[in-house]
């Protein structure tokens, strides 16, 4: 579990330990870790996963103690609120490194456990900024975007190894790093809020039932999806009445 030491990633764990499985969290905050770890009587990794190096050498330590890997769950993200034209070059470096390539590491790394696993499982959590291109957070929506996409390619590819991937897409997710307090704030726009409890069951669900490709909640996400594949002159509308961020 990437991104485990708060919001999805740590309610996710929660509730998977509640069911009796055995968490190996993954994170930079090692306190954060150490914390949840001894509530959930799991294991920790401090690790960044925008580190190659460092994702390999997590993977290692983890394959020794466990050769069969039954789930990953790679939900480790960070935002990056800029334009393209705003945002600092190495922020939109280091968002791709975390939200994309830490996807795709994190995946390549423990890959021989989850086909030593009877049915690997592996969930990526991605957003509907991967289906949906907003300006106001260019960076973040890309790297979104390409982890879409490297998703989408891996579950047939991994299908033929007996490894089930299951993609995640949620909407706005009230967290630590995406405290979604602008739209919180106005009565038009708090309704699209939700929080990290909800995409932690969907999580669960989607691996129970062998679901493909989730989008939580289904609504308004899945028909802005689909209205954004035809009219997405439309969608740009409704970006311009959502309230801006302050500060």
């Amino acid at each position: 579990m990437t991104g485990a030491s708060s919001g999805i990633g740590a309610a996710t764990a929660r509730l998977l330990a509640e069911q009796g499985w055995l968490c190996v969290l993954v994170a930079r905050r090692e306190e954060r870790l150490r914390s949840l770890a001894t509530e959930l009587d799991g294991e920790i990794e401090v690790c960044d996963v925008g580190d190659r190096d460092a994702v390999e050498a997590m993977a290692a330590r983890v394959l020794e103690r466990h050769p069969a890997v039954d789930l990953l769950v790679n939900n480790a993200g960070m935002p990056a609120r800029e334009t393209y034209v705003e945002a600092d070059l190495d922020l939109v470096e280091r968002v791709l490194a975390v939200n994309y390539f830490g996807t795709a590491w994190c995946a390549r790394a423990l890959l021989p456990g989850l086909q030593a696993a009877p049915r690997g499982h592996l969930v990526n959590v991605v957003s509907v900024a991967g289906t949906i291109a907003f300006a106001r957070s260019g960076p973040y929506v890309a790297s979104k975007h390409a982890q879409l996409a490297f998703s989408r390619c891996l579950r047939p590819t991994l299908a033929r190894a007996g490894v089930a991937v299951h993609t995640i897409l949620p909407g706005f997710v009230a967290t630590e790093s995406f405290s979604q307090a602008t739209l919180r704030r106005s009565r038009r726009s708090r309704w699209l809020v939700t929080d990290a409890a909800t995409i932690a069951r969907a999580i669960v669900r989607a691996v129970d039932r062998d679901r493909a490709e989730v989008v939580v909640p289904w609504f308004p996400y899945r028909p802005a999806i689909a209205l954004h594949g035809v009219a997405p002159g439309l969608i740009r509308a409704i970006e311009r009445l959502l309230p801006r961020r302050r500060g």
